[in-house]
């Protein structure tokens, strides 16, 4: 199993490769200029790994949630190449990036959404569906649960435990490599209307 996977929903641009010769996993601060660095990024990422695109089984990212645009750019580049190269792709959701980082069975990954609220899920014990939430009930559900609660960073209010998303991507492409699809079918996972809508 050969994949490029890449991260671009968040501040930190993450990328995983695996090729013949083992795998990695990186993150790079890039102050949210993924566009920018995405592309050169991937280029020495795969020829570290000896490994070039045609080789890759599928091509997987992040589709949600996190930054709107973030999340267009990385939808947009895996499509691309897919496209191209005539590969399937795997679609991972932040809170999979987040949750497969930590071994802990009962947690909570997190995305901060700003004003008081979070994007949320559950995973173990912890019975929190996939959705939009206000501080308070998340922490009522983490009490309840005995659940940690995980981000890729620091979420304004609430004390979480930060983890390297990179390696968490890398395991929750192994885990779900046989959910892969179509290009056409990758779609960006939105949790609520974007700031711009909603002031419609």
């Amino acid at each position: 199993m050969k994949f490029l996977a890449i991260d671009t929903s968040a501040k930190k641009l993450a990328i995983a490769v695996q090729g013949a010769n083992g795998a990695s996993a990186y993150e790079i601060d890039c102050a949210m200029q993924h566009s920018v660095r995405l592309m050169g990024e991937i280029d020495s990422a795969l020829k570290k790994a000896a490994l070039s695109l045609k080789d890759c089984n599928f091509f997987a990212c992040v589709v949600g949630p996190g930054s709107f645009t973030g999340i267009r750019i990385g939808i947009s580049t895996v499509k691309g190449l897919a496209f191209a190269l005539e590969k399937p792709v795997l679609a991972i959701t932040s809170f999979e990036a987040i949750a497969y980082a930590e071994e802990e069975e009962n947690k909570i990954a997190l995305v901060d959404a700003g004003h008081g609220h979070v994007y949320a899920e559950g995973f173990g014990a912890a019975h929190l569906p996939r959705g939009y939430y206000p501080h308070e009930e998340v922490l009522a559900c983490a009490e309840q649960s005995n659940a940690i609660l995980l981000a890729s960073e620091e979420v304004a209010g609430i004390k979480v435990k930060c983890v390297r998303v990179a390696e968490g991507l890398l395991r929750a492409v192994r885990a779900k490599k046989g959910d892969t699809m179509s290009a056409s079918e990758l779609a960006a996972m939105y949790l609520r209307k974007s700031s711009a809508e909603e002031g419609r």
